[in-house]
């Protein structure tokens, strides 16, 4: 029943520009640490002579928490709004479609466009190195993966609570203003129990893989009382 609704949720975003906004940020990360390197090329590559690659991966990161968490509130909000600005909810609802399936595939249409973007940085990494003329047999693959996708997993502890602000309420001014509050502290230094800050101490920390696994934990456990809600719920 959920792969149904996935298929009518997918086909509900073309042309809706989330596609856009999903290629969008991973190229936008891209051409700016082009730019950066274009103007002071010289001084960065003495500054990383000694591991080029990582320190285009370190420059790259310090973007990345506030680009997924940015990525995480417009996406929710503009995939939640197609039902909301058309009121077709009860419409929706009204189907012989189970309502946990109806939340459940709006969680993971944003998982996959999330994804798709942060695979789409893991492959502009390696294209930007080369045209800087890095080695490409020295390219971090591990790295890169870990890059792409520690903090990826590691953010679920916010999608899953932003995504249920925006499927549920109408007025969506909460939930944009919470996640770009978060976006934003997110570039800050922050004790590693705040859950924004798992992001970045999923790839920065000795012990990343615990943070992917608290982002997936939480993030799990805040999906199931919220598909609860939803389906208790009267949406207009």
């Amino acid at each position: 029943m959920i792969l149904h609704a996935i298929r009518a949720d997918l086909l509900k975003i073309k042309g809706r520009g989330l596609w856009f906004l999903t290629f969008l940020a991973p190229i936008g990360l891209i051409a700016m640490q082009a730019l950066n390197y274009g103007l002071r090329y010289d001084y960065m590559m003495d500054a990383y002579k000694g591991d080029p690659w990582g320190g285009l991966l370190d420059n790259i990161l310090m973007f990345v928490p506030i680009a997924l968490l940015m990525g995480i509130t417009i996406l929710s909000s503009m995939l939640a709004n197609i039902e909301h600005h058309t009121s077709a909810w009860k419409q929706l609802l009204a189907l012989p479609i189970s309502r946990y399936a109806v939340f459940g595939s709006k969680f993971t249409i944003v998982a996959l466009l999330l994804a798709v973007s942060c695979a789409t940085l893991g492959i502009g990494i390696l294209g930007l190195g080369v045209a800087l003329g890095f080695d490409p047999l020295e390219f971090p693959i591990q790295d890169a993966a870990r890059l792409s996708a520690y903090p990826y997993l590691a953010s679920w502890t916010v999608l899953a609570p932003v995504l249920w602000m925006c499927v549920t309420y109408r007025n969506q001014s909460l939930p944009i203003t919470l996640g770009i509050v978060a976006a934003l502290l997110s570039v800050f230094p922050i004790p590693e129990w705040a859950p924004i800050s798992w992001p970045i101490a999923s790839f920065k920390a000795e012990n990343g893989e615990a943070f992917v696994a608290a982002g997936l934990a939480c993030g799990i456990a805040i999906l199931l009382p919220a598909s609860v809600h939803f389906n208790r719920k009267d949406v207009s």
